[in-house]
Order: C-alpha cells, then sequence, then structure tokens
C-alpha cells in the first residue's frame, strides 16, 4: 500500500478526475490518505480518518510512511486558525486540523520541514460538557457553507459535526445519513442536551441535514453558514426570517471513546 499526506490547508477531495467535478470532501492539513489509483494530475485516495473515498491533485498531497502519522493522534488545532511554518514560509491551519504529523511540534516530509507554532487540543483532557461544545462551536459561526467542505474556509452539515466532534475523541462518519446511523436515539426534543445531534430528511425520508443541539430549542448547524436558529417539534425555525427550512426526523446522543 501507498500512502499520501495532505500538504496544504485544505485540500479538494472530488468525484472525478477533474476540477470542474463535484467536491465531495476535503482533507485537512496533515491527513492519511491510502492511494487507490494514481491519475494525471489527479490521484484516488481514501481517507484513512473516516474511509471516504475520492480524487484529490496530486500536488497538495505527498507521499509518505504511514508510521509518520499517529494514529492515535489526540492533539487538535484549536483556533480559529493555527499558525505553521513550512521551510520557513506561513502555513495557516484551520481550527480542528489534526496535529498527527508533528512529534514535539516539528515534522519532516520529503524536503519539507515544518514547524506547528499554534496551541494545542488534546482530547484526552476534553469533557464532552457544554461549556466546550458551545465555545468550540461558536469559533464556526458564519463560516460560509460549502458542499463538501470541512474547514473554517467553508463547511458543510456533516463536515461540521464530524470536525466538532474530533475535539470530543468522537470519530464519526463523513454524511450526515451515516451519522445518524450511529449513537442512542433520544425519544423527545424536550430531553436533548446540549451536544446532542438532531437530523432532518427531505419527502423522499432521507436524511438530508444535521445539527448540533445546544438546547431543545436551539440548534447550531450550517446552512448558508454555520448559524443558531431555533428549534421545535417540527423542525428548525430560520431566526431572521421566521421561515421554517428543516423537518426534523430523529436526535441522537453520542458519548467520547464512540
Amino acid at each position: 500500500m501507498v500512502f499520501m499526506v495532505c500538504m496544504v490547508p485544505a485540500a479538494p477531495l472530488r468525484k472525478e478526475e477533474a476540477h470542474r467535478s463535484e467536491m465531495v470532501s476535503q482533507l485537512l492539513f496533515g491527513e492519511l490518505a491510502e492511494v487507490l489509483e494514481e491519475g494525471k494530475q489527479f490521484t484516488r485516495i481514501r481517507c484513512v480518518y473516516d474511509g471516504y473515498e475520492g480524487w484529490c491533485q496530486s500536488s497538495q498531497l505527498m507521499v509518505v510512511e504511514p508510521s509518520i502519522v499517529q494514529p492515535d493522534n489526540t492533539l487538535i488545532a484549536p483556533e480559529w486558525q493555527n499558525l505553521a511554518a513550512i521551510n520557513g514560509q506561513p502555513l495557516h491551519l484551520s481550527l480542528g486540523t489534526s496535529l498527527g504529523i508533528f512529534s514535539n511540534n516539528k515534522a519532516h516530509i520529503g524536503e519539507h520541514n515544518i514547524v506547528y507554532l499554534g496551541k494545542v487540543w488534546d482530547t484526552r483532557e476534553a469533557v464532552f460538557a457544554e461549556d466546550a461544545i458551545r465555545s468550540l462551536a461558536i469559533q464556526y459561526i458564519n463560516t460560509p457553507y460549502l458542499w463538501g467542505g470541512r474547514s473554517i474556509y467553508g463547511i458543510d452539515c456533516s463536515g461540521f459535526t464530524q470536525q466538532l466532534f474530533r475535539f470530543f475523541n468522537i470519530r464519526l462518519p463523513r454524511d450526515a445519513y451515516q451519522q445518524a446511523e450511529k449513537g442512542e436515539v433520544v425519544g423527545f426534543l424536550q430531553e436533548a442536551v446540549c451536544g446532542d445531534l438532531a437530523f432532518f430528511d427531505n419527502e423522499e425520508g432521507r436524511i438530508t441535514h444535521v445539527g448540533i443541539l445546544f438546547s431543545p430549542d436551539t440548534i447550531i448547524h450550517a446552512a448558508g453558514k454555520v448559524r443558531i436558529d431555533r428549534i421545535d417539534n417540527m423542525g428548525i425555525i430560520n431566526t431572521d426570517t421566521g421561515e421554517r427550512t428543516h423537518r426534523l426526523r430523529i436526535v441522537k446522543r453520542y458519548m467520547p471513546g464512540f
């Protein structure tokens, strides 16, 4: 097997081998991926963290020994932007970037010497509690919605929940419908607590949206941008317009170590 690591803050993962193709997800800096197929300008990869597959521009990746990325890494970049330097030049890393390639804040990949200069969040010390959930989630406020996005440069609804839960060592699948298959059902919205996930479906009954509950009547989610809206038993109500935008299907609860 050949493995590659992402060398830019956020690399698009595309459905097909072309820049014009739909972006289905992203790799963040330092994330490890298995090579599935090599094309002319793109490489088809499988992300080690969540198993997602797609085509990534080869110039944004670098071949590495998989041992260079710590599989049990617990360290994450915790600020809206986090500074690193690659061969002496600035490299700004998104909130939620895994720091698994660093050892004592340093990494050496090929001809690249990388130094991490930001703060560190250790998931081993994180408590899945309201204060921590809120403070991390609010850092994403007003991040633009981007289909397939997983960073503060642009994020989608399930990318947002996946990234936030990573801070608490809860590994969620990539897509909303996959996330809805995990966790424990909360019987009634009124029983929800901060950190529960609410899922929403379309007319065909397919799960198409997810958000993080702050309370039984408040949700933070990525819809147009990351925003806080009201929620009731029927679904989400846009705080700005009063419009009902998403139909509630189910509420799930997850725990650290899940």
